[in-house]
């Protein structure tokens, strides 16, 4: 199995099991696919979804870094995807915002969250909302198909993140746009700083840095890229001393690097 199909299988397998159980965990998660520190704060992503429109709980599963919906300048009749979907929760959001003459389709590569998604709708009876199984790097959807694309901590997860953003570009109509939210690095990162960063937050082993993630997206051919937000993933001393000598520590915070939570903006 090819390295990139390995990093699928586990992030495929873990979400299938938080899927089953509903816990508040993922990746980014106490049960992290990164094998995190078990004592670690894992709500160190999350921004409450609460106080939006279209918010239900049993659809949050606490798996986001951001709120993507809130910029994604989505309109009452639009065509919305959402990647990597989950339980469905950005795709309620977003349908509270397209009403009933639009329409929102979520992906996800897990049976057991488009299953979970689809409970959620029924419940819900919303009939201009579809889950579908598909991966990111492979969307199961025809060219020019959306008005909008939102994702929410999940293309961080992605082996092939140009791959990913190509097929962003693809499914975007002439005029659509995009609206993720995602972790990146700022700065370099050591690897031992990343390594301390991982056991407590998971989410960090697949990351970009700012820059290049950035460069990736304009190369891509996307235009107006906008960063609305960003949030430093604050890791505690005491997490830090324990994989780094007095040396690396004191580097560590002169050198300005971050980890960083952002919410960003492009159009076709």
């Amino acid at each position: 199995m090819k390295a990139n199909d390995k990093i699928k299988e586990v992030v495929k397998n873990k979400y299938s099991e938080i899927a089953k159980v509903s816990n508040l965990s993922s990746c980014c998660g106490p049960s992290s696919c990164c094998q995190s520190d078990p004592s670690a704060d894992f709500t160190t992503f999350q921004d409450s979804y609460e106080d939006l429109e279209g918010y239900i709980k049993e659809a949050d599963l606490g798996l986001g870094c951001g709120l993507p919906t809130e910029f994604a300048d989505i309109k009452k009749g639009d065509t919305v995807v959402d990647l990597g979907s989950g339980a469905g929760n950005d795709v309620f959001v977003a349908r509270s915002i397209t009403g009933e003459t639009g329409r929102v389709i979520g992906i996800d590569f897990t049976e057991e969250m488009i299953k979970k998604a689809e409970l959620n709708n029924q419940k819900l009876g919303y009939s201009n909302i579809d889950f579908k199984l598909g991966d990111i790097e492979k969307l199961p959807l025809e060219d020019f198909f959306a008005d909008v694309i939102v994702s929410n901590c999940v293309l961080n997860l992605v082996p092939d993140k140009r791959k990913a953003f190509s097929e962003i570009h693809r499914v975007l109509k002439p005029t659509g746009h995009f609206c993720v939210s995602d972790i990146v690095i700022k700065g370099e990162l050591p690897d031992r700083i990343r390594k301390s960063a991982e056991m407590y937050t998971g989410c960090v082993a697949g990351a970009l840095e700012l820059e290049s993630y950035v460069s990736l997206i304009e190369n891509i051919g996307f235009k107006n890229i906008k960063i609305h937000k960003t949030k430093t993933i604050n890791i505690p001393v005491e997490v830090l001393m324990k994989y780094l000598n007095k040396e690396e520590f004191e580097n560590y915070f002169e050198s300005g690097s971050r980890i960083v939570s952002l919410t960003i903006s492009g159009e076709k």
